[in-house]
């Protein structure tokens, strides 16, 4: 409980007669009423009845804090929403259906993820797995070309999930999705230098393999945090 009850004994002593009689009665015991004292316990905010008790000075149903390295790279919000807001309001004119504009951007997400990205990433493997010269061939040639298709739809994708976010009067940049978001790009844009320092150091092909295949794990968590995000709206 946010409080509890002490119990203080309290001496009331009745009234007796002067003391210049010769003969005086003994006084009764006293009576013991008891008193309940309301003692507030640190680190815990007021509430009423039926309401959820939480730590003060935190919001409730609010997102645990993320580490501080991972919020650094968020930019501020306040700016993002001020060079937003000519482009918001002109979306706000437009009277989209709700659920377009809340199920928009990860509805077209989706489909970046696992048509480019998943295929993309097949064809990756298939370059350093596949015996077939021919199907060598055609997977070094359109493998880069869906990899960058996906880094320029998903950059896009990012400016129309703030829209969104904006349009609906939510915050942006308070949730794990858009941590997510922000190191993906990040990682597909070290992904896409790579390829170029192959011919002096051939072992970084290994390194964006496997890089490859983190960012897309990376991805599919990010798309889990935006269906829990939008479910949570």
């Amino acid at each position: 409980m946010a409080s509890s009850l002490l119990l203080r004994p309290r001496a009331v002593l009745p009234h007796h007669p002067s003391s210049s009689s010769s003969s005086r009665r003994p006084l009764p015991a006293p009576r013991v009423q008891l008193q309940p004292i309301i003692q507030q316990k640190p680190g815990l905010a007021a509430r009423s009845d039926g309401e959820r008790r939480r730590p003060a000075g935190t919001r409730l149903y609010s997102l645990a804090p993320y580490p501080l390295l991972l919020a650094a790279l968020l930019p501020g919000a306040e700016p993002v929403t001020a060079v937003f807001a000519p482009f918001v309001e002109l979306v706000k004119t437009w009277d989209l259906p709700g659920w377009l504009v809340h199920w928009g951007h990860p509805g077209n997400m989706a489909v970046v993820l696992f048509a480019m990205g998943g295929y993309g990433t097949y064809l990756g493997f298939r370059i350093k797995l596949s015996d077939d010269i021919e199907e060598k061939a055609k997977a070094k040639d359109l493998h880069p070309k869906l990899l960058a298709g996906m880094f320029f739809f998903f950059a896009l994708g990012a400016t129309g999930g703030i829209t969104a976010l904006l349009t609906s009067d939510k915050p942006i940049f308070e949730s794990p999705h858009a941590v997510t978001g922000v190191i993906g790009l990040a990682l597909l844009t070290v992904q896409s230098i790579l390829p170029k320092l192959f011919e002096g150091n051939p072992g970084l092909r290994t390194t964006h393999g496997l890089l490859g295949s983190g960012i897309m794990t990376l991805f599919l968590i990010h798309a889990a945090l935006g269906l829990q995000l939008g479910i949570s709206f």
